[in-house]
């Protein structure tokens, strides 16, 4: 149920707190005091539009905090993944904790357990703690998954056998589905699969780091005729010709130079080993460049089929990964997938066998479950009808159409809310306070639901004796659920629990404040007393309040010993 409340520069309320206890709760006041203000921003933490409207004048921002405790019986089942999937933790307690700011401008924030949460997960979790009902946006009530569970309550059937069926399905399908599907499919999938391994075998990929050495023999093989050229321009360096002006000047001749400086002394004599050995190296390394410069020629074909190596390399990097170990690691899980579809017939026969039994489960399960829903379908909406005659409705009809799909899962409730109207969906069919009015009878009805309702425009057109069965309806929900109600009417409000009146108040900066204040006995005599004859003093008014009050009392020990 709803603990606290807290709303802070939100329209005309600066700064208000609220603590709320079981039972029935009713908020009163004077037209424009607030009361609707509180109802908006109770929905701004269960996921509501904010606007930058909606900020008091002068202020940042709008915050609202709420805190709600549940008991063990009505914990929130998580949901099973999905972004929201971990903000529905509560302390040790059962104690959640919402919070919702809405700046002047740019996006509001959300906050639950101290966490930032997408305003999603407040919709997600406010579904859990508390249904408002008279704000046509809110209402769950026009949902066709809570018109089917209502119907599935009040008719205690039994879907968790189809659900689970449903699931288990959804679960072989997806295994099909990952082995290739039908025998056509798995061909397919084959034969794509063998091509690519093929292409890759026929590339003959020997070692990941080829393209490296095929990007030296490629510039090698192009740059030929100047390879040639300089290493005959190295020859002469290292050896000297004869032609030329600088023959004394090679390197063989000045090491030889040198050589005859050293030989024949034994100071020098490491000296001299070391220079006939870079003497012989010289040698050696004109040999192989004198080679090189007479052998080497163009070649065009080598040239050209490096290229296509190469690029045939590129192509196979581009479509099946990074580098050339990306490549083959690509060629492995292939040969693995294609391995496992081509010995998938015997696991496809299981599978398929399967899902013909759990399709004549569904089958079965869906055929009991809409015959179930056919049958108690009338029932629910003769019961709710029944109790709408006693909610200001005498003239409404509801009834409840169940959809023509297998399980009848497209149930719809219809409300012809006077005589001689046809029948339309809840949405088009009913006011605010009419909406209010068939959730109520229908909680009394079928019970369930979220562990707190609030209820605005409940009242609506109602007076007389409508209006005591309507507060008799309200406190017998609020056996079983925290029931919060907005009213103008005496009646409903001499039947709650606990009563908090909202007011208007210049502060001492003269700027206009709502303040809140929960009423003892004494103060709701007064309240109620105004809220009869407009005159809280006088003491006709005073000693019918004090009648609606005792005949409160009276119905709520009645409910309770029953």
């Amino acid at each position: 149920m709803l603990n606290e409340l807290g709303v802070k520069d939100l329209g005309v309320i600066a700064d208000l707190r609220l603590s709320f206890g079981p039972g029935m709760t009713v908020l009163t006041g004077e037209t424009g005091a607030g009361k609707t203000l509180l109802v908006e921003a109770l929905s701004l933490v269960l996921g509501e539009r904010a606007t930058p409207s909606l900020v008091r004048s002068g202020s940042d921002s709008a915050l609202v905090e709420a805190r709600f405790f549940l008991d063990p019986t009505q914990r929130i089942q998580r949901p099973s993944g999905g972004e929201e999937d971990g903000f529905f933790e509560e302390d040790d307690d059962g104690e959640y904790i919402i919070v919702r700011e809405v700046p002047a401008s740019g996006r509001s924030r959300a906050y639950i357990g101290g966490r930032m949460a997408p305003i999603s997960a407040l919709n997600e979790l406010g579904t859990h703690l508390v249904d408002i009902h008279g704000q046509g946006e809110q209402e769950s009530l026009l949902h066709v998954e809570a018109q089917r569970r209502a119907l599935d309550q009040f008719a205690k059937i039994d879907t968790a056998s189809l659900l689970g069926a449903r699931q288990e399905l959804r679960a072989i399908e997806k295994q099909i589905g990952a082995m290739g599907g039908d025998d056509a499919e798995r061909a397919r999938q084959i034969d794509i699969l063998q091509f690519q391994i093929d292409e890759i075998e026929n590339a003959h990929i020997a070692d990941p780091n080829e393209e490296e050495s095929l990007e030296k023999d490629e510039e090698r093989l192009s740059t030929m005729a100047s390879l040639r050229a300089n290493a005959a321009k190295g020859v002469v360096l290292l050896e000297g010709d004869d032609q030329s002006a600088h023959a004394q000047n090679s390197v063989s001749d000045l090491l030889g130079t040198l050589l005859g400086f050293l030989a024949g002394n034994s100071s020098f004599g490491e000296w001299e080993q070391r220079v006939r050995a870079l003497s012989a190296e010289v040698h050696d390394l004109s040999a192989e460049m004198a080679h090189a410069a007479e052998t080497w020629e163009d070649d065009p074909a080598a040239l050209a089929a490096v290229q296509e190596r190469r690029r045939m390399l590129r192509e196979l990097r581009r479509k099946y990964g990074a580098d050339l170990e990306a490549v083959l690691a690509f060629q492995r899980d292939a040969i693995e997938r294609a391995n496992a579809l081509m010995s998938a017939g015997e696991r496809l026969f299981e599978l398929s066998s399967k899902r013909q039994k759990i399709e004549e489960q569904i089958a079965k399960e869906s055929e009991r479950i809409r015959a179930a829903r056919c049958e108690n379908a009338p029932l629910l909406a003769d019961a709710v009808t029944e109790r709408l005659r006693t909610l200001a409705m005498p003239g409404a009809q509801l009834s409840v159409v169940v959809g023509e799909d297998p399980a009848g899962d497209q149930v719809t409730f219809m409300l012809a809310a006077n005589p001689g109207e046809p029948p339309a969906p809840l949405a088009k069919a009913a006011s605010g306070g009419e909406l209010a009015r068939t959730m109520l009878a229908l909680r009394l009805v079928v019970g369930g639901g979220a562990p707190t309702m609030l209820f605005d425009e409940v009242d609506a057109g109602v007076g007389g004796a409508a209006a005591l069965a309507l507060a008799g309806a309200l406190a017998e929900a609020a056996t079983h659920s925290q029931v919060l109600v907005v009213t103008h009417l005496a009646q409903v409000a001499a039947f709650a629990d606990h009563q908090v009146v909202l007011r208007k108040e210049v502060d001492s900066q003269n700027r206009t404040v709502t303040t809140a204040h929960v009423l003892n006995d004494e103060e709701r005599v007064v309240e109620i007393s105004r809220m009869l004859s407009g005159h809280p003093d006088s003491p006709t008014a005073r000693a019918h309040a004090e009648e609606l009050l005792a005949a409160g009392k009276s119905r709520k020990a009645s409910t309770t010993s029953h």
